[in-house]
């Protein structure tokens, strides 16, 4: 999810490969680049916006007795000004003439008035002495009219850098990326949109930059090729014959305005994007579709919720649902690993270049691109979103009202290809508890599997994203170039220094016509579950589900809240402790081990077939656990899950991390999933909650400190997980401070956090496990060797100390 430029063809010289063909090499690149992350620090370097609302009683301002010499204008719930002399007081002014909010021009000459009721009639002034200087009037957008169809019509688009007007005047730049050896006299062409706030846009062509690296690998890097993260429009997307619109995000890069992790403004900036592009000639059927992973697939889902009339189809990878719950603050408590490090890059990225910023602006303006030049000058009014996320510990519902992808997600009504991992190390399986809510996509496809971030390009992914492509945007019979098909197992090795089987051409590529095609393709399963994946036949840690399953919604139909209660001594049953049973106490202590599963010292990275994990046992007495009796028979759990526990403390509050896991015959432990609460964050919402997943409001009105000494009932979602425990193994829990158990997130410890807590489960206060068993499922392959699936670590089973 984060865009880090990555080394060319790591751990590769040109000796080693030689790529039968342009195309097939292009592809290597794009598997290499892909969806990487960092934790950089970084500093923007910009003056955040200055303003405040006014006083509550209506207050009438000064009327303007000189036009002003500054520019104002209004977006989608924003005002901005422009050109005005750095200082200069300013005053938002309604058309009644009442004061709505003060805000005082940065270095850049510009200000931009953040959550403006839209309405017509606005002017900014400035008071200078006796002399009050207004704008012109103009209107605040609520982005829910669209502009008239002249405004996508009239702006025509070429090959290469483009500068695209949006509904407010703001430009963003987009790039035109065809396929080899094409140019727009070629088309029309089917057309994709690859929207993100990474380095999309920048102008050179990635593909000729890997050839010419594979020849002198020496060359200094081009900051003028997009970033690796979004190679899936800049080039897997043309390989396989569409033309792409990298579009770079409002605020970044080349881009006008200012950045402000989608609000509307960027959110509608995407309804333009894909009006203005199938407006173009060149576009086949005058529609087109969006595709990318990360930032370029959650992207796609607040676009798809506008419901643009000419967007065709959507392919959003590894995506989440919720920018709180999801990653930033799960179960209340904030995210200082991944999510911290992401902020930090886009804020780094939405500074003015050539300062500061993406190094591609700064080459440009440096070489005379005035546009770009112009388009920093509101960069310096970005909304600090690492301050305002990072400081604020619950969930005000203004600021995640219009920032929740599954909200937007929910009114999407065009064709969808979804796919996610249930151990995604940097978006985790929590997106798929949107699943139900997509109720308006008639034909929704998703795909879900074992492993991590990046492992949505495998093989047994990829062919089937051609084919929704083809079918849904490009209206043809699928068929993968023989270029493409050229790949092999040695060039996923690329991007994930592990086996693949090569990539297969479509089941459709001999089908008579294009309805055949279709037909057959939608009769596919509505959930597409790969299993196993890194235990089949090409090794541990391969690109190879050994099998996959389909259902026809998620959960599964037949799933089954199925509950575990605590007892003495760790146990895990389906009866009731008794009277007699003692609470357990540990000491909640985050430094008992390592923040992370992955040792940062190891070699090698969590894409590898054999990642570096360092996955260490429950401390004593620093912890608890709690497991069952060997299974009878097996298990297949498919969804969310819930803890539910007294707790008690020896403070106001408790972080309380849950992590589920298999303890297998042969005597090792395999990570299943995680979940995660701040006690005072304990408030459900009653509606919304099920016996398997606690929706928890996160509002501060809600929170509730703990009395000492008291037990209250805590209920801990454990992220979705797909699981086939066999016949023999036994299923754990085990109750930690939070950290330790995941590749990349680590957490933020409460103030006035209890040092000791206790789990009560007499009866009276019955905690348990309530786990999603699928009802009549079966287990048709082999235990998989320890250390083999993706994304699951595994660790020798150490019992905790109080014995499960």
């Amino acid at each position: 999810m984060l865009a880090r430029r990555t080394p060319y063809f790591p751990l590769m010289s040109y000796n080693r490969i030689r790529p039968r063909s342009l195309i097939s090499a292009g592809l290597v690149a794009a598997l290499v680049l892909v969806g990487c992350s960092s934790t950089k620090k970084a500093s923007s370097g910009t003056t955040p916006p200055t303003t405040a609302k006014a006083p509550g009683s209506p207050v009438m301002a000064p009327k303007a007795t000189t036009k002003a010499a500054y520019r104002a204008f209004g977006g989608v719930t924003e005002a901005s000004v422009l050109d005005v002399a750095k200082g200069t007081a300013l005053i938002l002014v309604d058309s009644g003439g009442h004061l709505v909010e003060t805000g005082t021009a940065d270095d850049h000459g510009a200000l931009i008035f953040y959550d403006v009721k839209p309405a017509s009639g606005y002017t900014v002034r400035h008071v200078d002495g006796t002399r009050v200087e207004g704008s012109d009037a103009f209107n605040v957008l609520d982005g829910k009219n669209a502009p008239k169809p002249d405004l996508y019509s009239s702006q025509h688009m070429k090959e290469g850098l483009n500068y695209v007007t949006m509904r407010d005047g703001v430009e963003l730049a987009m790039t035109v990326r065809l396929p080899p050896n094409k140019t727009l006299a070629d088309g029309p062409f089917p057309t994709v949109i690859e929207y993100s706030g990474y380095e999309v846009a920048p102008p050179h062509d990635f593909f000729k930059d890997v050839i010419a690296r594979m020849t002198n690998p020496k060359l200094p890097e081009d900051p003028l090729v997009p970033s690796g993260s979004t190679a899936v429009g800049s080039v897997l997307a043309p390989l396989v014959g569409f033309a792409t619109v990298s579009v770079q995000m409002r605020g970044s890069g080349c881009s006008g305005g200012a950045f402000d992790l989608f609000d509307l403004p960027t959110i509608y900036d995407g309804y333009d994007a894909v009006e203005t592009v199938a407006a173009q000639s060149w576009v086949h059927a005058h529609k087109v579709g969006m595709v990318g992973i990360s930032f370029s697939g959650f992207s796609q889902l607040f676009v798809g919720g506008t419901r643009p009339p000419h967007l065709a189809a959507l392919a959003p990878m590894s995506v989440t649902d919720d920018l709180y719950d999801g990653i930033g603050s799960p179960g209340g408590i904030f995210n200082t690993g991944f999510a911290q490090g992401w902020l930090t890059e886009r804020e780094h990225d939405s500074a003015p270049a050539p300062e500061g910023g993406q190094k591609w602006a700064g080459v440009l303006i440096g070489q005379g691109d005035t546009h770009c030049k112009d388009n920093q000058r509101l960069h310096g009014q970005t909304r600090d979103g690492l301050e305002i996320l990072s400081n604020e510990e619950f969930r005000p519902p203004a600021l995640y009202a219009n920032r929740t992808p599954s909200v937007w997600a929910s009114k999407i009504n065009v064709p969808t290809f979804l796919v996610g991992g249930m151990e995604d190390e940097q978006l985790s399986s929590h997106w798929s508890d949107m699943i139900p809510d997509l109720k308006n996509i008639k034909n929704l496809w998703v795909t879900m599997y074992n492993g991590n971030h990046n492992d949505a390009l495998q093989p047994a992914i990829l062919t089937r994203w051609v084919e929704f492509l083809d079918i849904f945007v490009a209206d043809i019979v699928p068929v993968i170039p023989s270029d493409v098909l050229t790949l092999s197992n040695l060039l996923y090795q690329q991007m994930a220094d592990a086996p693949a089987p090569a990539l297969e051409q479509t089941r459709f590529a001999n089908a008579p016509d294009l309805a055949t095609a279709k037909s057959e393709f939608s009769k596919d399963p509505r959930i597409r579950m790969l299993i196993d994946v890194g235990g089949g036949s090409l090794g541990p840690g391969a690109l190879q589900p050994v099998s996959e399953v389909g259902y026809d919604s998620w959960p599964p139909k037949g799933v089954t809240p199925t509950t575990y209660y605590l007892h003495d001594h760790g146990g895990l049953s389906d009866v009731k402790a008794g009277d007699s049973s003692a609470p357990d106490r540990y000491e909640s202590d985050p430094d008992a081990r390592p923040e992370f599963n992955l040792d940062p010292h190891g070699k090698g990275g969590i894409n590898d077939a054999k990642p570096p994990y360092k996955w260490t046992p429950v401390v004593t007495n620093k912890g608890l656990g709690y497991v069952t009796a060997p299974l009878t028979e097996d298990r297949v759990l498919a969804g969310p899950s819930s803890l539910d526990v007294y707790v008690a403390a020896d403070g106001v509050d408790a972080d309380l991390q849950a992590t589920l896991s298999e303890v297998r015959p042969d005597g090792q432990e395999m990570y299943l999933g995680t979940g995660w609460m701040r006690a005072s964050h304990r408030a459900l919402d009653a509606k919304a909650s099920s016996a398997l997943l606690p929706r928890l409001t996160h509002l501060r009105a809600d929170a509730a400190p703990i009395d000492s000494g008291k037990s209250v009932l805590v209920r801990i979602p454990i992220f979705p997980t797909f699981a086939q425990i066999r016949k023999g193994s036994r299923i754990r829990v085990t109750i930690t401070a939070p950290g330790g158990d995941r590749p990349e997130w680590k957490f933020r410890r409460a103030k006035n956090s209890a040092r000791h807590v206790s789990i009560a489960h007499a009866v009276g206060q019955p905690s348990a496990l309530v786990l999603p068993v699928l009802a009549d499922a079966s287990v048709s392959t082999p235990m998989p060797a320890c250390f083999a699936l993706r994304g699951q670590p595994c660790r020798a089973y150490v019992p905790a100390s109080n014995g499960g």
